[in-house]
């Protein structure tokens, strides 16, 4: 049971980018999947989440309106689409699966290896 989140990269303030997380070793289509971040000095912070049956999202102030989450089940991939990056959104990113329902405690099944999101100019 693997996740790969990846996609990560430097992007000047105001850009754009892809985040991808892979499943290997088990079927997303069963899973909620979160993204959290991690700045240097910083504690772990919750970013979004998307159900696994009905598609439901859910998103944090710090990224609403500028991100969105989506899911492909054929893929084994969800997505989360950056968009008007801030040098704050600068952290690692790291997904996390749980099953079925994004949970409100924010405990997670399954993690993957971070993808490190550089925003600056």
């Amino acid at each position: 049971v693997q996740l790969q989140a990846s996609g990560g990269g430097l992007v000047q303030p105001g850009g754009s980018l892809r985040l991808s997380c892979a499943a290997s070793g088990f079927t997303l289509d069963y899973y909620a999947i979160g993204w959290f971040r991690q700045a240097p000095g910083v504690e772990r912070e919750w970013v979004v989440c998307i159900d696994s049956s009905h598609g439901g999202t859910y998103y944090a102030d710090a990224v609403k309106g500028r991100s969105i989450i989506s899911r492909d089940n054929a893929k084994n991939t969800v997505y989360l689409q950056m968009n008007s990056l801030k040098p704050e959104d600068t952290a690692v990113y790291y997904c996390a699966a749980k099953w079925r329902s994004c949970p409100p405690n924010l405990e997670y099944d399954y993690w993957g290896q971070g993808t490190q999101v550089t925003v600056s100019s």
